[in-house]
């Protein structure tokens, strides 16, 4: 974790389980927040690599509106290149392949403005995703 950052929420459980937040008595920091809960001992994850992961992801203090546990399966994507909201990117290139990554990502390095409203994301919203990095491969 950063010095410079309030506390970030922590996560139950290890690489692999659906994990349980909980967080600080204190405000979402306003900065992106990445913290390695444990780091795996596998391949780098690098800007346009295509990375596998299990997420779960909530609302700073509020509700889980998605998560990959739940329905069995990993997701992959491009990773570094703006496919995914910034956070993602910023948080996880650079990131070993078998960690587990709890990333607190505010509004600008969400969804925006705009949120996700069918998501239930609003605007203003700080997200917190725990992220076990799966696997990558080069693009």
């Amino acid at each position: 974790m950063t010095d410079h950052l309030p506390p970030l929420p922590s996560a139950s459980g290890s690489f692999g389980d659906k994990p349980v937040l909980t967080f600080p008595d204190t405000p979402a920091p306003g900065d992106l927040g990445v913290h390695v809960i444990s780091r795996g001992d596998g391949e780098v994850v690098e800007s346009g690599d295509d990375i596998e992961v299990d997420y779960y992801g909530q609302v700073w203090g509020g509700r889980m509106f998605d998560n990959s546990y739940d329905r069995g399966s990993s997701i992959s994507f491009p990773i570094g290149v703006g496919a995914v909201i910034g956070g993602w990117d910023e948080g996880l290139v650079g990131q070993q392949v078998g960690s587990r990554v709890l990333l607190s990502i505010p509004p600008h390095l969400g969804y925006g403005e705009r949120g996700m409203p069918q998501a239930g994301i609003g605007g203003t919203d700080t997200l917190v995703f725990v992220v076990d990095i799966r696997g990558t491969s080069r693009r």
